[in-house]
């Protein structure tokens, strides 16, 4: 007779796997009840018992802050642009840009819109937050948009460099200084390296396509960036005229070839 086979029980999750877990799980509750939003709902959503949350943050307001700093990371968006195919035709590429970005500007603003709305003054000061994250409140249901880096207009200075923070040679590549001082510059804030991350990872997208611009792809990634952040950034009843915002095949469009119909004509 066999001995009875021993079961091997599941490896149980991290701290910070639980963590995250249980956000993943509270995120769309706080956008729909913001601070109203009880443990027990957060509990039964994520399949766990409510004790379990007390078990990965000392409260809920720390669990709402942890709620805060995923909504407006930017790993998630990071990603995406990067999982873009370069192989793509440039202006499907910067459409899907497009669509990754406005998908991250709304989450953030949703998100953090609802717990400001509700009364969570906790958490990372609007702006960016530690370890680079924006946390630029955006009114809840649709409202104005924060700039996301703290600077009117939200852009990049107009030479599309950061004066403050190293730009990586390529997805992942290892940074360099951008003023030719190394080791004299104070350290970049996170604000500043969470716009050069977006940033850098446009231009990344443009790279292929850089002999066909008449700008460097630091430019036009820029200009990209401003045409979107404002376009994010106009109210849906804006009273300039009447004028509903760009589409983004319309922004795509003025990036690539301006606004006349035949360039060079006025």
């Amino acid at each position: 007779m066999k001995p009875p086979t021993s079961r091997r029980r599941a490896p149980g999750m991290s701290v910070e796997e639980r963590r995250a877990m249980i956000v993943a799980a509270a995120l769309p509750l706080v956008a729909d009840y913001g601070a109203a939003v009880t443990t027990s709902q957060i509990a039964r959503a994520a399949g766990i018992g409510e004790g379990t949350i007390f078990r990965a943050f000392k409260d809920k307001d720390e669990l709402l802050d942890a709620c805060v700093t995923e909504a407006v990371g930017t790993d998630h968006v990071l990603r995406e642009l990067a999982s873009i195919s370069l192989d793509e035709p440039l202006a499907a590429r910067l459409a899907e840009a497009a669509e990754a970005l406005h998908a991250h500007v709304e989450r953030m603003g949703t998100v953090v819109g609802a717990l400001h709305a509700s009364g969570h003054r906790r958490g990372p000061a609007p702006g960016i937050g530690s370890r680079g994250r924006e946390t630029a409140p955006r009114d809840v249901r649709g409202g104005e948009a924060a700039p996301p880096d703290g600077r009117d207009g939200g852009l990049p200075p107009p030479d599309g460099r950061d004066r403050e923070a190293p730009r990586p040679n390529s997805r992942g590549g290892e940074a360099s200084p951008s003023n030719g001082r190394e080791g004299q510059a104070p350290p970049p804030d996170s604000r500043t390296q969470s716009l050069t991350a977006l940033r850098n990872a446009v231009i990344e997208l443009l790279e292929p396509d850089r002999t066909a611009f008449r700008l460097s792809p630091e430019k036009v990634a820029a200009a990209f960036l401003g045409l979107l952040f404002t376009r994010l950034q106009a109210p849906a009843s804006a009273p300039e005229a009447g004028a509903p915002p760009l589409t983004p095949d319309e922004l795509i469009a003025i990036l690539l070839h301006g606004t006349l119909n035949a360039p060079g004509s006025a």
